[in-house]
């Protein structure tokens, strides 16, 4: 992507899809940084009717989806259905999708957690706000990756 692509994409959203959640992160191309939002839930199907409410309030012009791949970089189940998540989010907004790796956003979403606690920001209950943080994350990784610094 080219240098100036920071102004292409003013509002990013950025998933951290799960089986029982998904964390959305709000980003801003311009100035190469994201916020955790929050989580909406996840079983048979994404709640649509949160996830909308996060586009309508944020009109993003791209949707960024956290990747689950194996330590080797390859594709793995859980892959698959991050990847159908990413074509339904597509469909249903008709805004573009794109994928960034997110093997290590469990780690550091974990460490930065133990920190906010440790400097009593979050409490163990907290703890769902670790889908939203791996958001966040996964969507700094990739305006990082883009060159949006």
């Amino acid at each position: 992507m080219a240098s100036d692509s920071g102004t292409a994409h003013p509002h990013i959203l950025g998933f951290d899809f799960g089986k029982r959640r998904i964390g959305i992160a709000a980003g801003q191309s311009r100035t190469g940084t994201a916020t955790a939002l929050g989580t909406v839930a996840n079983s048979d199907k994404p709640d649509w009717v949160a996830l909308s409410r996060f586009v309508d309030e944020w009109k993003p012009s791209l949707f960024v989806v956290g990747l689950p791949l194996s330590e080797a970089g390859e594709e793995t189940p859980m892959s698959a259905q991050a990847r159908s998540f990413g074509a339904r989010l597509a469909d249903r907004y008709g805004i573009e999708v794109q994928y960034q790796d997110e093997r290590l956003t469990s780690m550091d979403a974990e460490r930065r957690f133990a920190e906010l606690r440790a400097a009593g920001g979050a409490r163990r209950k907290d703890a769902v706000r670790l889908d939203a943080l791996a958001a966040k994350i996964i969507l700094e990784n990739w305006l990082e990756s883009t060159g949006n610094e």
